[in-house]
């Protein structure tokens, strides 16, 4: 059983715990599921905003099987999800089979995930603060907004690592060699710029501290389509909850530019 196989089984079963840093060398998803009616809207919302949401592959109308991972089960094989109704979180559950049932014509969406470039960020020497710390990454809504399309409409949301002040030229370069996992950042330096009002207060997942001499150093996050869903009210959505990711069979040298 091959590490990915490993980490789907253990979250089929049960487990719940973020994926930064598991099976080191596969790429990681984001994932989105929507009703056929709305997958239009958001595959144009996704061709008008590659950096934030890079599309790995989607799946034919109600199907929860994907190319990326063979015998895998978008219902059960991330460790967490959430559930969406008129664009409020609902609930999070680690076994989506019931919601899928409820929506049986759901179209999913597997996106590019900054997890995927963190293994040769760390191979390169430079820390993955949360991946050390046992965390989840910190990710912010912005000012950033999307550019629209059809009924969606949105921020941008970034996550952000901190990086040492000499190694943010190599950061931003080892990422940008992973344009369908986000690539290189989108902001470098003051938070405010981006209208981050408390770096220590982030919007998903877990703060993590910044150290004298480190700079935060902001990549474009596959949860901005759950700010989509919050600022357009869709009317149902099943997500990863974030920092959940689907674990993939695909090496990240396939998305290495």
């Amino acid at each position: 059983m091959t590490p990915a196989q490993s980490a789907r089984l253990a979250y089929r079963q049960g487990l719940v715990a973020p994926t930064a840093g598991v099976a080191p060398g596969l790429t990681q998803a984001n994932l989105i599921a929507l009703p056929r009616d709305w997958a239009w809207d958001f595959l144009l919302f996704a061709q008008r905003n590659p950096k934030p949401c890079p599309v790995l592959d989607v799946t034919e109308p109600g199907s929860f099987t994907t190319v990326l991972a063979q015998g895998a089960d978008l219902r059960t094989d991330l460790p967490l999800y959430r559930v969406w109704r008129d664009g409020r979180l609902a609930e999070e559950t680690p076994d989506a089979r019931a919601f899928w049932n409820e929506q049986p014509d759901l179209v999913t969406f597997l996106i590019g995930c900054s997890f995927t470039f963190e293994t040769p960020l760390a191979q390169a020497g430079i820390e993955v603060r949360h991946i050390a710390l046992g965390c989840n990454v910190p990710m912010f809504k912005t000012n950033i907004a999307c550019r629209p399309a059809g009924r969606l409409h949105g921020p941008m949301v970034v996550s952000m690592r901190p990086i040492a002040a000499s190694r943010v030229a190599d950061a931003c370069r080892i990422s940008g060699r992973y344009p369908g996992v986000h690539g290189a950042p989108v902001h470098v330096g003051d938070p405010a710029a981006i209208g981050i009002a408390d770096v220590q207060r982030p919007d998903f997942g877990d703060a993590v501290p910044i150290r004298a001499g480190e700079v935060p150093v902001f990549w474009a996050c596959g949860v901005t389509p759950q700010a989509a869903v919050m600022a357009s009210g869709v009317p149902f959505a099943i997500t990863h909850a974030p920092g959940h990711m689907f674990i993939t069979d695909v090496a990240d040298e396939a998305y290495h530019a």
